[in-house]
C-alpha cells in the first residue's frame, strides 16, 4: 500500500526522498521555516482541494518534522 502522506512515490524518484535532501541542503532555522510553510499551505487548502483528510494529515507530518528539527536545534 501506498502511503501519499508520509512517503508518497513521487517524492523518492530517483532513489532519494525529496524531504531528506531538503533538510539536508537547508540549515535548521531554514528547514524550520519551509516546515512551516507547508502546514500552512496544507490547511488553507483543506477544505477547498477535496483531499481534506490527506491535507491534514500531511500538516501534521510538517509539524511533528518541525518539532524534531526544532528540539534538534536545542540540542545542539
Amino acid at each position: 500500500m501506498v502511503d501519499e502522506v508520509n512517503s508518497p512515490a513521487h517524492y523518492t524518484v530517483g532513489g532519494y526522498e525529496a524531504l531528506d535532501v531538503i533538510k539536508a541542503k537547508l540549515t535548521p532555522e531554514e528547514f524550520i521555516g519551509y516546515c512551516k510553510g507547508n502546514i500552512l499551505k496544507y490547511l488553507m487548502r483543506a477544505n477547498y482541494k477535496g483531499a481534506h483528510d490527506t491535507d491534514c494529515s500531511k500538516a501534521t507530518y510538517y509539524a511533528t518534522e518541525m518539532e524534531e528539527a526544532i528540539n534538534g536545534e536545542e540540542e545542539s
